[in-house]
């Protein structure tokens, strides 16, 4: 009998996408999709008062990891009660969910069960495939549903592979507001499935490689921080505002942060109304199921001429600058 308890939102989905809610005894505090997953007891909590604004989440989160290896806690007292045969965690972010270490160490104080801890650390898309294989594996199932993820990727990818590269749009994904932060890992790699491509900044045309590190994001890396010099200065054609942990609404209220700076009104993307708000927090920043959604969301900013996969509103919305 499988008794899961999954403590990062992507491996709650995987669970969800290999048929397996009914066995989810436990969740994090962020797990929220599907919705029937929400009546299940947490078993973490933040360190820090996650309301405020982007800036003041930043400085809780940069104070607390002067002193933690984590900004968030595991209830091991809850974990007893629930005796899971399966833990899913993420090795992934410090910022993003509880730390390996404060997984283990709170599996270590467990006296009625010894759950088998599957920790997920994907970078790129390809990984995520091998993360539903190897859950899919450790529970004794089938990787359902994986093929059709791989399905919808490919049809995105028969549109937007035959598109020139030199008229693609230069998109700027944007994953925290204030301070800046571009999009790593993954987003790269959606942005030019969708039809994008990065910007074009001094320091990549210079260095002519694709692998070395860019101001806008590197496939398979860590997101970099952002100067509003760089961005000025590349001038992408779209601006993604996808805040990590932040839904539409939220999203939509933090944005105002940006119009602040004094050289917002002379971006491109801004005069030709190419900036658009999405929830960060249901896509974008989750390495699981939904970023084949994400990608969907994405190809239908840059191409609408191609794809209307029907995000607009609920996805995604553009601002009104």
């Amino acid at each position: 009998m499988r008794r899961i308890v999954s403590l990062i939102p992507s491996a709650t989905e995987i669970v969800a996408l290999l048929g397996l809610t009914d066995d989810l005894v436990g969740r994090s505090h962020e797990c929220d999709y599907p919705p029937e997953v929400c009546d299940r007891p947490v078993c973490t909590a933040p360190k820090f008062n996650p309301a405020g604004s982007s800036l003041e989440t930043h400085q809780r989160v940069t104070d607390l990891l002067q002193s933690a290896l984590s900004v968030y806690r595991v209830d091991a007292a809850v974990l007893e009660q629930l005796r899971p045969t399966h833990i899913l965690t993420q090795a992934q972010c410090e910022v993003c969910a509880v730390s390996l270490v404060d997984v283990e160490t709170a599996v270590a104080q467990l006296t009625h069960s010894q759950p088998q801890v599957i920790s997920l650390q994907p970078t790129v898309l390809h990984e995520v495939w091998q993360d539903i294989q190897r859950v899919a594996q450790a529970l004794g199932v089938e990787p359902n549903g994986l093929a059709d993820l791989q399905q919808r990727v490919a049809a995105c990818r028969s549109v937007t592979a035959l598109m020139d590269w030199s008229n693609r749009p230069a998109v700027a994904c944007i994953e925290w507001i204030d301070p800046l932060m571009a999009a790593g890992n993954w987003m790269p790699e959606l942005v030019e499935l969708a039809g994008g491509k990065l910007p074009q900044t001094a320091a990549t045309q210079a260095a002519g490689q694709p692998h070395d590190p860019h101001p806008f994001g590197t496939t398979g890396k860590h997101s970099p921080w952002l100067t509003w010099e760089a961005l000025q200065a590349a001038d992408p054609d779209v601006l993604v505002i996808l805040p990590c942990g932040y839904d539409l609404n939220r999203t939509r209220q933090e944005a105002q942060v940006l119009t602040q700076h004094p050289g917002w009104s002379q971006l491109k993307a801004v005069q030709t109304g190419h900036v658009y708000l999405t929830d960060g927090n249901q896509y974008f920043n989750r390495p699981g199921p939904r970023l084949v959604d994400s990608l969907e969301i994405l190809a239908e900013i840059l191409h609408p001429n191609h794809f209307q996969f029907g995000y607009e509103g609920k996805g995604w919305e553009r601002m009104v600058t």
